[in-house]
């Protein structure tokens, strides 16, 4: 397999996160998004949308960070990080659609401004933010992980941009059960580290 990749991703983190955690070898393409590597011609035949990450299975192109988890899970059959029982498969996609939604316009998207200067309403998405991590913490209350009695793909989609919303400015420090659940993503056997950046609350730190 093959990931095209850019380390200050969390989109293309999770992706990663997730083929280490299965122990799948692969090889990591880098594309710089601050010099527009993703919208070069080439890069655009496999993603038309010109976004990271993208998985290459010896031809079988997968575009979308959750459709890689979904992808792998499936290819490698690891029903344990993906239910294929209803009920738990909806809980799973639950908290795909979150980490596409809230997350990725809450604590992603704080973090854009810090990191990449993004022109966005630091008050609106950091409250944004909050939202839902309160909505997240009151999940975890009494329970270890977000979707199952173990840990699934929804785990992985959700850790890299809480896990690096403090760089956003958002303030995680008074969520104990995410605490605690990210110490838990973090002790897992072949946890990836995603790369922290001296920015927001980071900087200070």
């Amino acid at each position: 397999m093959k990931l095209y990749y850019f380390t200050p991703s969390g989109h293309a983190h999770r992706a990663r996160l997730f083929l280490s955690l299965v122990g799948q070898e692969v090889e990591i393409v880098t594309v710089d998004l601050t010099k527009g590597e993703h919208k070069s011609p080439d890069f655009l035949k496999l993603n038309p949308f010109g976004q990271l990450p993208v998985l290459d299975d010896d031809g079988v192109i997968v575009a979308d960070s959750n459709a890689i988890l979904v992808y792998v899970a499936k290819k490698l059959r690891k029903s344990d990080w993906l239910p294929e029982d209803a009920k738990g498969a909806a809980a799973v996609q639950r908290w795909l659609s979150v980490a596409a939604g809230e997350i990725a316009y809450g604590a992603s998207a704080a973090r854009l401004i810090t990191l990449f200067g993004a022109k966005l309403n630091a008050d609106e998405v950091i409250q944004r933010a909050h939202g839902i991590l309160t909505l997240i913490e009151a999940e975890l209350g009494g329970r270890q992980w977000i979707a199952a009695d173990r840990p699934t793909v929804a785990d992985v989609a959700l850790y890299s941009y809480i896990a690096a919303a403090p760089e956003g400015n958002v303030d995680t420090s008074g969520y104990a059960g995410i605490n605690a659940w990210l110490r838990r993503m973090e002790a897992l056997p072949g946890f990836f580290p995603f790369q922290q950046n001296p920015v927001g609350l980071r900087a200070a730190a």
